[in-house]
C-alpha cells in the first residue's frame, strides 16, 4: 500500500550501505570463531555475495547435552544463540520435521548437519567491536565444552 511504499523508498536508497555494515558485523564474528577447536565456520565460495545479517556454524562433535550448556552459558554472558538440532521448534529454528504442511520423511545427511547448526541474528544496532567481543564469549563458551569433554575420556 501507500503508506509502506513511502516508508520503504527512502530505505531502499540506504540499502548497499546496510548491506556493507551487516557484512563487517558478519565478518568480525567469522573471524573471531574461525580456528576455534570444536567449531567449525561455514565457509563460504567466492564467488557467493551474501547480506550477513545472520551467521550460522557448526558444533560438530557435541552432543546435545554440550549443545545445551553451551547456548547456556553463552546466553547468560549475554549471547543468545539458536540451535537446529533442538527436539521442539524455538523461534525461527524450525526444522522439516516439526512442519505440519508437508509430509514425514526421514533425512538422516540433513539431520546429522541440523543435529550441529547454530545460528545468530546480527542487529544493525551491534558494531564490529561488539561482534568481536561475542565471537570472543561463544570461542571461550566452546573451548571450555572441549576441555571438560577431553578431561571426563
Amino acid at each position: 500500500d501507500n503508506l509502506r511504499a513511502a516508508i520503504l523508498r527512502p530505505q531502499l536508497a540506504d540499502l548497499p550501505a546496510q548491506v556493507a555494515r551487516w557484512n563487517a558485523l558478519y565478518a568480525s564474528v567469522e573471524d573471531g570463531l574461525r580456528n576455534t577447536p570444536g567449531l567449525k565456520v561455514i565457509e563460504r565460495t567466492p564467488q557467493e555475495r551474501i547480506v550477513g545479517s545472520s551467521i550460522q556454524f557448526l558444533l560438530p562433535d557435541c552432543d546435545p547435552s554440550e549443545i545445551t550448556d553451551i547456548l547456556g552459558s553463552c546466553r547468560s554472558r549475554g549471547v543468545e544463540l539458536k540451535w537446529f538440532g533442538a527436539p521442539d521448534p524455538i523461534a525461527f529454528t524450525s526444522r522439516y520435521d516439526s512442519w505440519r504442511f508437508a509430509r514425514a520423511q526421514k533425512l538422516p545427511q540433513t539431520d546429522a548437519i541440523l543435529a550441529g547448526l547454530i545460528d545468530m541474528r546480527l542487529p544493525l544496532t551491534f558494531t564490529v567491536e561488539d561482534c568481536a567481543l561475542i565471537a570472543t564469549i561463544i570461542r571461550e563458551e566452546v573451548l571450555g565444552a572441549v576441555v571438560r569433554r577431553t578431561a571426563a575420556q
